[in-house]
């Protein structure tokens, strides 16, 4: 079998485990409070146990995903990947057969602990990819993101109602358990370089402190950080802003639809183009042309009156959010040694982690405090504030010399 197949094969795997990975996760989102409240969730506390269930998988992930980087860094990537969907399928299955808000909250907590779908799928995709198409290969990834982001809530709501959350997540376990499968036969080890031993794998602390020790790497990474706060912190303020612009909950609740999918249709539009433009240029110099992009788009939503002026500010958002985490992660992966990739994008992606923890909070703050125009621009600055890191990024990042760009090999890489 050729290179080239085997990259295309290993790309179908890893593209189609992260696309129901996401899908699954975001299936029940939108309808988690009538799932809680259907657990016998006392009514007071369904908002309590929403946000503390959205946080849980986050919080496990901040802990375990470095750990789970090290052992593949130390042996291998793929079983990472398959590590990941198995874990990913074991707890969605156990959500399926909960019974009571604690043991979905346990179930969520056991998918942060050993998920990890797409820092997995990542750093073997960039294992993979040659240096020059890196950018691409990442990018056709997150397509699966976005996908996955625009198909699972659509499909939940279609579902939920129909068949109940018990069979919806049992279904969901099934299509992972298919994706590991598929990871297993369709991956191939990638090449690595060779190294004495087992032994010689650096730890998470050396590869940390080795990589935040360059400055345009810690800028970068805190201001995907702030993007990802910024992007949750939206969730507490926007469906509460579309109520206020319609006149029932069920209008609202279809304009929310909307307005999501299409804001992942254009995430999902601009993955790719994103990772091309990485390839051709700095990727914190993209990071922070989209951070600002999402601030206009974020700071404008709360003027509209009518829900209809939203789709377009959400294009915006969307089509500008898809070259946030990639970026980061491509100038990680590509400052960091082969041997050390997974401990590498384990670190970031767990530090990016903690947006999913801190944006709600700094959302739900800026609500209660601020009157919506102000919160809308709260949020605002805060990719404003991802922007200015990234163009600080931009200014550290080191020229790439005429020599080191003539040893980029020329192959097609995974997304090819």
């Amino acid at each position: 079998m050729t290179a080239a197949r085997v990259r295309r094969r290993a790309f179908v795997a890893l593209w189609l485990g992260q696309f129901v990975a996401v899908a699954g996760l975001t299936v029940v989102v939108p309808l988690l409070p009538f799932y809680l409240a259907g657990l016998g969730t006392d009514p007071d506390y369904v908002a309590w146990w929403t946000g503390v269930s959205l946080a849980a998988p986050a919080v496990a992930q901040v802990l375990a995903g470095p750990l789970w980087g090290w052992v593949g860094d130390r042996y291998g990537r793929k079983a990472m990947v398959v590590r990941a969907l198995a874990g990913l399928a074991l707890s969605v299955g156990l959500m399926a057969l909960a019974v009571s808000p604690a043991q979905f909250l346990a179930c969520r907590l056991l998918q942060g602990l050993f998920g990890g779908v797409v820092p997995a799928s990542a750093t073997f995709a960039s294992s993979l990819a040659a240096p020059g198409r890196r950018g691409r290969a990442l990018g056709g990834l997150f397509t699966a993101t976005g996908a996955g982001a625009l198909v699972g809530p659509l499909l939940g709501g279609l579902l939920a109602g129909r068949y109940g959350f018990g069979p919806l997540f049992a279904g969901v376990a099934a299509l992972l358990a298919v994706a590991v499968v598929a990871a297993a036969v369709l991956l191939t080890e990638p090449p690595r370089e060779p190294r004495p031993g087992r032994a010689s794998v650096a730890s998470v602390r050396e590869v940390s402190g080795r990589l935040f020790r360059a400055r345009h790497v810690r800028a970068l990474v805190l201001a995907g950080l702030a993007g990802q706060a910024a992007a949750y912190a939206l969730v507490v303020v926007f469906a509460p802003r579309v109520g206020q612009i319609t006149s029932s909950v069920g209008e609202a609740t279809a304009w929310v639809g909307v307005l999501q999918a299409a804001t992942w249709a254009a995430s999902l539009g601009g993955a790719p183009w994103w990772g091309a433009r990485n390839d051709r240029s700095r990727p914190p110099r993209s990071f922070a042309w989209a951070a600002a992009g999402c601030a206009l788009a974020v700071a404008l939503q709360a003027v509209p009156a009518d829900p209809e002026l939203l789709l377009p500010l959400r294009l915006l958002q969307g089509l500008c959010f898809a070259a946030l985490a990639q970026s980061v992660l491509h100038v990680v992966g590509r400052s960091v040694a082969d041997s050390a990739q997974g401990s590498g994008l384990g670190v970031t992606s767990s530090l990016l982690e903690l947006g999913q923890v801190l944006g709600p909070l700094f959302g739900a703050l800026a609500a209660s405090l601020l009157p919506p125009p102000a919160a809308f621009t709260a949020i605002g600055a805060l990719f404003v504030l991802a922007a200015a890191l990234a163009m600080r990024s931009a200014r550290l990042t080191p020229p790439v010399t005429a020599a080191a760009r003539s040893t980029v090999p020329t192959e097609a890489g995974v997304a090819s």
